[in-house]
C-alpha cells in the first residue's frame, strides 16, 4: 500500500472505533513492510490486538495493540479526546509491562509518547498527510523494530542539575545582599514550585515566566505582581482573569517576595524557562538544598547519591515485605473468586465475591494507613521514593485485582503517608517540596487527576528538630511508624566535640548512657533508637546507611544490641555511597524483631544466608560456614600491649632541618639540652611510604609551663605556633595545658620502658604491615604501637593467622575502604600460641630469673641473629626460635630492598641516642628510593617475599600445631575457639 493509498482511504472513512481501528493498524504494517500481529503471534502472547481484553470481570482492554518492548496503542474514533486515551494508556503501563513507547491515535492523527525510564518525556505527532514524508514513515518502522531510537537524550538528571545551578546563583547573589537563610529558601521555594505547576498545567501554562518577562522590562511590577499571585495561591482566586487554584500546603501561606534587581529577574528568568515538568526529585532535593545553604554551597557541583542505592533501603524494609504481604492474600482472593466460578447458585457465587472484595479492600485499607518515618531527613529523598514505592504498590494491586474482577479503585495513598524529622531547616522545607511534586508527577504519570482544594496537604509532620536530644537534654521521642529509613549523618567519635560542641556531645552521651558506647559514630544513636522502636512495638522494621566503620570497635556494640534484641535480616557491608558530594564506603543495615514461626529470608550483600553477625558477615550452611567473630572477648594476657600512638592535637611537629637546629644549641638555663623534648617523630604514612624526617616538640605528661619554657627555643616556637590553635579549642583543659599533647600517652611509654625498640603498625592501611621503630621515635596517633621488641612476637604479628583475624575483626575507613587496625579489636582479641602470649613475652620483671633475652639455642650451636623474648616455656622454645628466625629473615630481606647499600648512606644524627639518617647518595638514588615504599613493595609481591611470608606462615602454624594450609574459614574457626577457651 502506497502512503498516497493510505491516506485517501483513511481520510475518507466513517468507520467507527470498534470497527476501524484493527484495519487502521493492519493497513499501516503493510505501509510499512511490517507482519500484522496476527501473522507475527498468532497466540498473542507477545503481539497482540486487545491486550487485557480476556481479564477476568471483562470490561476494555488495557491497550487495542501491544507490542512487548515496544509500545503500547489505543485508538479512539476521529476527533475523540486523546488526551483520555493516553491517560488510559498510563494508568495500565505497568500491567504492559511498561512498553518504552505510550502511543494514541483517531485514525487522522498519530502522537507517540515517550516512556523510558529517567528521561525527560518527548511527544512527536503528526497527521495522515504527514505520511508522505520519508522520515515520518521512517518514525513509524522504529516505532515496531528499534524503538530505542526514540529514546530522548537528555536525562532527568541532566535538567535537575541546571534547574539547580540556575538558582544557586540567584540564592547566593540573596545572601549576599543580606537577606536572612529562611527567608531566601522560603521565597525560592515558592517560585520553584510555581515553576513546576504552570510546566505541568496546575498553574496557567506558562504564567509565572510571562510574569517574569515583563518584570524584566519593568523590575518595579515584579514584587506587587508576585506578592498577588502568591497571595492567590494560598486560598485560591484570580490573577488578573486568570483563575489560579488553591495551593497553599503550608508553602504559600504568606505572600511574602524579596525584590529582584535587573540581574537577579535574568537569572530567575534562565531558570524558568527550564522545562521542570520532569524534575527528578530524588536528587533534587539535594541539589537545591547545597544551592540554598551557604555551608553546603561549595558541593554544588559534587555528585549525589543515586536513586538505585537509596532503593536498597526503601525495598527491603518497605516494598519486599508488603509485595510478600500481598502475593498471599492475591491466592486468598484467587481461590474465592474461583469459588464463585464454580458455585452452582448466584446467591453463593455474589457470597464469594463479596468475601473476596472485602478482603481485597481490608489489605488497601492496611497500606494506605502505613506511615515511614525518616528521622534524618534531610531533603526527602528516602521521604520521596518511600511515597512513590507505596503509590506503585497500591496501583498494581489495584490492577491485579481488577484482572481477578474486583472492582476498579481510585489511588488513595500521599504525602500524608511519610512523616520526616531534620534538624537543617533548609533541608526540612525543601523536603516538603520533593514530596509534593513527586507526589504530583506521579499522579499525572499515570494517567490521575489531581486532588483540590487545596491541592497541596500540608506536611507538618515533616518537622524541623533535633531527632536525638530534646533542648532539656532528654532523648527526643519519634512519631509512631510503621518502618523507619535513612541515611542519618556521618560523624566519627572523634570528631563529634569539634562540629557539635562539647556541651552538646556530653548531654547526648548522657541520655544514651548504657545503650550507646561513649566512642561510637553519630549515626549510631540512630541505630540504637531505631531498635528500640522495634523492642517496643512502636515499628516493625528499620533500616540505615552507615559508614562501614559500623561493622567494627565501639560502633559494632550497637549492631551487638540489635542483634540480642531483634535480627538483622537484609544488608550489605560495604558499598560505595555519595555523602555530602563526597565518595565514602557505607554499610546497608535493616533489622526487625527476631521472626518466630515462618522465617524471614535474610539477604547478605544480595545472597541468602542464615544469618547476619553484628559484623555484617553471615552464616552459611555446612561446618565453617560463617563463623561469627563479635563474640570475641579481649584477652587478659594480650591487655595493656597495644596502644595508640600519642596525639599532638596542635602543630607540635617540626621538619628535620629546624629539630637539628634545636638540638645542636647549647645547653638550656635548666642546664639541659633540647633532645630531652626534641624527638624524632613518625605516623602513618611515614610507615607505609618513606619517612619524611619529621621530628616533634614533646614536653611530656607533667611538666609545668614554666618548666617547658626552660626549653627556650622549643617553648617559643610553640608559643607561635601551638598557643594562637589551642586558644581557640573550645576544650578548657587544651587551652590550659596549651604546651602538652592533647592526648600524650604515658601508659604507652610506660610500657615501652624495658624496650630497646617497638613494633609498629600503620592504623589505617591497605596492607596490615608491621615494623621495628626505636624507642627515641615518638609515634603519631596514626601509629598503633606494640611494647614488645622480640622477633617471635613480631613474626605472629605479619603472619597469615594474624592477619586474617585483624581482617575480620577491624573496621575500614575511606572510599579505597582500607583497614583499620585497633588494639582492642585487633590486638587483644587475637589468641596467640600456647607460651607465647603477649603476657609471656614481656620484658624480664626484677623478680624473674636472668635468663637473658637473648638465648643460647644449643641445638644450633650458636646465638642467633634474631632477638627472642625472655624463656619462661622451656618447652616452646624450638617453635619460639623458627618463628624469630623466619621473621627475622622477612625484615632483613624488606629493609635491603627499601634500602639498597649502593643507594644510600647512613648519616649519624647531630647527637647521640637517635637512630642514623638514611639519605640517597644522589637525584638518580633519590627517585629509585621514591619507588620503594612497604605499599609498593606489598603491591607487587615478588616472589622471594611470598616465599618469606609463606616461611614465617608455616613456622606460626607449627607453633599451633595447625596444617598451615587449612582455608580461612578453618583457621578463623580455630581461632574463636581458642579466644573463647581463654575468655
Amino acid at each position: 500500500m502506497s502512503p498516497r493509498n493510505f491516506i485517501t482511504k483513511w481520510q475518507n472513512s466513517t468507520l467507527k472505533e470498534r470497527s476501524a481501528s484493527q484495519s487502521h493498524f493492519n493497513d499501516l504494517c503493510t505501509l510499512v513492510c511490517e507482519p500484522s500481529p496476527t501473522d507475527a503471534d498468532p497466540h498473542g502472547s507477545w503481539y497482540t490486538f486487545e491486550k487485557g481484553a480476556m481479564k477476568t470481570g471483562g470490561g476494555d482492554g488495557w491497550a487495542d495493540v501491544w507490542k512487548k518492548g515496544c509500545f503500547a496503542w489505543e485508538y479512539k474514533g476521529k476527533h475523540k479526546d486523546l488526551v483520555a486515551a493516553f491517560a488510559q494508556l498510563q494508568r495500565y503501563a505497568i500491567a504492559l509491562e511498561n512498553p518504552p513507547l505510550l502511543v494514541v491515535s483517531d485514525m487522522e492523527t498519530i502522537i507517540i509518547h515517550t516512556n523510558f525510564t529517567n528521561t525527560v518525556q518527548e511527544v512527536r505527532t503528526f497527521t495522515l498527510d504527514d505520511l508522505e514524508k520519508p522520515e515520518v514513515r521512517q518514525w513509524l518502522k522504529w516505532l515496531f523494530t528499534t524503538p530505542e531510537r526514540f529514546r530522548p537524550g537528555v536525562t532527568r538528571e541532566a535538567i535537575t542539575e541546571h534547574a539547580a545551578e540556575a538558582f544557586a546563583g540567584l540564592a547566593q547573589r540573596l545572601r549576599e545582599q543580606g537577606y536572612e537563610g529562611r527567608r531566601v529558601a522560603h521565597f525560592i521555594n515558592k517560585c520553584l514550585f510555581c515553576m513546576f505547576a504552570e510546566d505541568i498545567g496546575i498553574l496557567p501554562v506558562g504564567l509565572f515566566t510571562r510574569l517574569l518577562e515583563s518584570s524584566g522590562k519593568s523590575p518595579g511590577i515584579f514584587v506587587p505582581m508576585t506578592s498577588s499571585l502568591f497571595a492567590a495561591m494560598k486560598s485560591g482566586g484570580f490573577f488578573g482573569a486568570d483563575p489560579i487554584d488553591w495551593f497553599n500546603g503550608g508553602l504559600f501561606d504568606d505572600d511574602d517576595v524579596l525584590p529582584l534587581d535587573a540581574e537577579g529577574l535574568k537569572l530567575i528568568l534562565k531558570a524558568a524557562r527550564l522545562d521542570w515538568s520532569d524534575i527528578e526529585p530524588s536528587i533534587f532535593g539535594t541539589l537545591f538544598e547545597r544551592g540554598l545553604d551557604p555551608a553546603k554551597r561549595s558541593q554544588l557541583g559534587a555528585h549525589y547519591t543515586d536513586r538505585d542505592s537509596i532503593m536498597r533501603i526503601i525495598n527491603a524494609v518497605v516494598v519486599n515485605p508488603l509485595l510478600a504481604e500481598w502475593e498471599l492474600r492475591r491466592k486468598e482472593l484467587e481461590e474465592l473468586v474461583d469459588k464463585s466460578k464454580k458455585a452452582m447458585s448466584a446467591r453463593t457465587k455474589t457470597n464469594f465475591l463479596n468475601r473476596a472484595e472485602k478482603r481485597y479492600h481490608e489489605f488497601l485499607e492496611q497500606l494506605r494507613t502505613l506511615k515511614v518515618l525518616d528521622p534524618a531527613c534531610g531533603s526527602g529523598n528516602f521521604l520521596y521514593l518511600a511515597l512513590i514505592e507505596l503509590k506503585n504498590l497500591e496501583h498494581r494491586i489495584m490492577l491485579e485485582a481488577e484482572i481477578l474482577g474486583l472492582p476498579r479503585s481510585f489511588p488513595e495513598i500521599d504525602p500524608t503517608c511519610v512523616c520526616g524529622i531534620e534538624l537543617n531547616s533548609y533541608a526540612a522545607e525543601l523536603a516538603k517540596v520533593t514530596v509534593w511534586i513527586g507526589q504530583i508527577q506521579w499522579m499525572l504519570k499515570h494517567g490521575f487527576g489531581l486532588s483540590k482544594n487545596p491541592i497541596l496537604t500540608r506536611l507538618d509532620h515533616i518537622e524541623n528538630l533535633d531527632a536525638l536530644m530534646n533542648e532539656d537534654g532528654t532523648e527526643a521521642a519519634w512519631p509512631t511508624a510503621d518502618f523507619i529509613v535513612g541515611n542519618p549523618p556521618f560523624l566519627g567519635g572523634s570528631k563529634m566535640l569539634g562540629e557539635l560542641g562539647e556541651e552538646y556531645v556530653t548531654k547526648l552521651r548522657h541520655a544514651y548512657k548504657g545503650r550507646v558506647p561513649g566512642g561510637a559514630d553519630l549515626v549510631t544513636y540512630w541505630f540504637e533508637k531505631a531498635r528500640q522502636c522495634i523492642e517496643i512495638g512502636a515499628t516493625s522494621r528499620a533500616g540505615f546507611v552507615s559508614t562501614n566503620s559500623i561493622r567494627g570497635g565501639s560502633n559494632r556494640e550497637v549492631l551487638k544490641r540489635i542483634c540480642d534484641t531483634g535480627m538483622i535480616y537484609s544488608a550489605w557491608g560495604d558499598e560505595p555511597w555519595v555523602n555530602e558530594g563526597a565518595a565514602v564506603r557505607v554499610s546497608l543495615v535493616c533489622f526487625a524483631e527476631k521472626v518466630r514461626g515462618e522465617r524471614l529470608p535474610v539477604i547478605l550483600d544480595g545472597q541468602p544466608v542464615q544469618e547476619i553477625h553484628p559484623d555484617l558477615t553471615g552464616k552459611t550452611e555446612g561446618e565453617n560456614g560463617g563463623n561469627n567473630l563479635t563474640t570475641a572477648c579481649s584477652l587478659r594476657a594480650n591487655q595493656g600491649v597495644a596502644s595508640q600512638g600519642t596525639k599532638k592535637g596542635a602543630s607540635f611537629d617540626i621538619p628535620g632541618e629546624l629539630a637539628r637546629q634545636m638540638l645542636i644549641r647549647p645547653s638550656n638555663p635548666n642546664n639541659r639540652r633540647n633532645n630531652n623534648v626534641v624527638r624524632p617523630w613518625m605516623n602513618g604514612l611515614d610507615l607505609t611510604r618513606r619517612s619524611r624526617d619529621m621530628w616533634i616538640i614533646d614536653f611530656g605528661t607533667v611538666m609545668s609551663e614554666e618548666e617547658a619554657s626552660c626549653y627556650e627555643e622549643p617553648f617559643e616556637y610553640l608559643m607561635k605556633t601551638v598557643k594562637p590553635e589551642r586558644d581557640r579549642n573550645s576544650n578548657a583543659l587544651l587551652r590550659k595545658f596549651w604546651w602538652r599533647h592533647e592526648r600524650p600517652r604515658q601508659a604507652m611509654f610506660a610500657a615501652l620502658s624495658g624496650c630497646s625498640r617497638y613494633i609498629a603498625t600503620a592504623r589505617v592501611a591497605k596492607h596490615r604491615l608491621f615494623v621495628y621503630l626505636e624507642s627515641s621515635i615518638v609515634p603519631d596517633s596514626q601509629l598503633i604501637v606494640i611494647a614488645r621488641d622480640d622477633d617471635t612476637t613480631f613474626g605472629i604479628l605479619h603472619s597469615r593467622f594474624h592477619e586474617l583475624w585483624s581482617l575480620r575483626m577491624c573496621t575500614f575507613l575511606g572510599v579505597g575502604n582500607d583497614p583499620r587496625y585497633t588494639p582492642t579489636t585487633c590486638f587483644e582479641t587475637f589468641p596467640f600460641p600456647e607460651g607465647m602470649t603477649p603476657r609471656d613475652t614481656a620484658p624480664l620483671s626484677p623478680a624473674e630469673p636472668e635468663n637473658g633475652e637473648m638465648v643460647n639455642i644449643p641445638f644450633l650451636g650458636e646465638a642467633p641473629l634474631w632477638k627472642l623474648p625472655p624463656v619462661r616455656n622451656g618447652e616452646r622454645l624450638q617453635e619460639m626460635n623458627r618463628i624469630a628466625k623466619a621473621a627475622y629473615e622477612l625484615n632483613r630481606l624488606r629493609e635491603n630492598w627499601l634500602n639498597p647499600a649502593e643507594l644510600v648512606s647512613r648519616v649519624p644524627e647531630v647527637v647521640p641516642g637517635y637512630p642514623d639518617r638514611i639519605v640517597p647518595v644522589n637525584d638518580v638514588a633519590a627517585k629509585e628510593l621514591a619507588k620503594r615504599t612497604l605499599t609498593n613493595l606489598y603491591n607487587q609481591r615478588p616472589h622471594w617475599l611470598v616465599q618469606a611470608h609463606q616461611a614465617l606462615d608455616v613456622a606460626v602454624a607449627a607453633a599451633y600445631g595447625w596444617d598451615p594450609d587449612s582455608s580461612d574459614d578453618e583457621l578463623l574457626r580455630r581461632l574463636l575457639e581458642l579466644n573463647q577457651a581463654r575468655a
